[in-house]
């Protein structure tokens, strides 16, 4: 295993008490990095089910809660996502296979799954009745899976946006339960908490449809001739090592990416930058104020500086390239979710 995800991942198992008794260690041991971030991401062939501790409920969030805050939890976990989503097969298998996680989740929430296509009624926290597959647009839901975490007020605490290992998971469950979101970013508390660290040594991947610096992307003044991705990673990342020997050497990701301005940054460094917006700052400054806490992330933006969305959560090829595709034909102009977009390609049998 390598030897910053040993890092990372005891330092997740201490931040929620988890000794050597509970047989993490050992589980841990058996499991490569790559289980955690490299996968196959075509959609599946069979469809997946909710795990049977899932809560049976009727879809009223509000009386979902109350019942959840009378348990003695500290809300809901509501799960946004699809049949043969393969990223969501991750997160229901790996993250939720592991029983220290599973335990955790349900002493402190009552969790709810939300097909982002079905159309059984639900009653949103705001007390409007609507079908699955509005609320997923209503709550922006780009990517499957994402996990929305409500308080006891009913206030989102915390949302993930795609599929995360298990060991920021386990980091997200905590940041919530223990109320650290009443006070630290989510970046924040992984800071405080070691995770990720801050790797300064070693240098990033390079590819060849990076921008040179200086790091100029102000689009203010000029707008562009066409989108810009911008991806913050880090030294020593895993699942950056991943995205460069996997995707990133693919025809047809590079086809696509040659068609945008791609500039790289490292997510911890005072490199100078000036933002799409025209700000003068670096690149540590500008991933804290995005709130970055994942690498790598990609967040695109349009001709004119205009963040158009991000992935900062696992993205392998099958994503990457829908992704890519949604925003070179500007289908984000037209559809309010990715999701939307995605659907309408596949009308028949939606799999993504």
């Amino acid at each position: 295993m390598n030897r910053h995800l040993s890092r990372l991942l005891c330092a997740a198992i201490l931040t929620l008490g988890l000794g050597p008794a509970s047989g993490v260690h050992a589980a841990f041991e058996e499991l490569t990095d790559e289980d955690f971030e490299a996968f196959d991401d075509t959609p599946l062939s069979e469809p997946l089910g909710y795990p049977s501790w899932f809560k049976l409920s009727f879809l009223d969030l509000p009386e979902d809660l109350s019942e959840a805050v009378a348990a003695g939890k500290q809300g809901l976990l509501v799960y946004f996502g699809q049949k043969y989503c393969a990223y969501c097969k991750a997160l229901l298998e790996v993250d939720f296979g592991k029983p220290d996680i599973v335990s955790y989740t349900r002493k402190h929430f009552d969790v709810l799954g939300i097909d982002i296509h079905g159309q059984r009624d639900v009653v949103n926290l705001d007390g409007q009745e609507m079908d699955e597959r509005r609320l997923a647009v209503d709550m922006g839901v780009d990517f499957t899976p994402t996990v929305v975490f409500y308080n006891a007020a009913g206030e989102e605490a915390l949302r993930l946006s795609g599929y995360y290992p298990p060991y920021k998971f386990r980091a997200a469950l905590e940041y919530v339960a223990d109320g650290y979101y009443a006070n630290e970013t989510f970046r924040q508390y992984l800071e405080r908490a070691g995770i990720p660290l801050a790797f300064e040594s070693g240098s990033l991947n390079f590819a060849d449809f990076f921008m040179p610096p200086p790091h100029v992307l102000d689009r203010t003044a000029m707008p562009g001739r066409r989108p810009m991705l911008v991806i913050f990673e880090q030294p020593d990342c895993h699942a950056c090592d991943v995205l460069h020997t996997g995707p990133f050497l693919e025809p047809e990701i590079r086809r696509r990416l040659w068609q945008m301005d791609v500039e790289q940054l490292n997510l911890w460094r005072d490199t100078p930058v000036i933002t799409p917006a025209g700000e003068r700052t670096s690149a540590r400054k500008w991933a804290e104020q995005l709130g970055l806490f994942y690498a790598p992330t990609l967040i695109f933006f349009d001709e004119h500086g205009r963040e158009i969305m991000r992935a900062d959560s696992v993205i392998q090829f099958y994503r990457l390239r829908n992704l890519l595709d949604y925003i070179l034909t500007r289908a984000y102009e037209h559809y309010p979710t990715f999701q939307t977009w995605r659907a309408e390609q596949e009308p028949v049998r939606f799999r993504e």
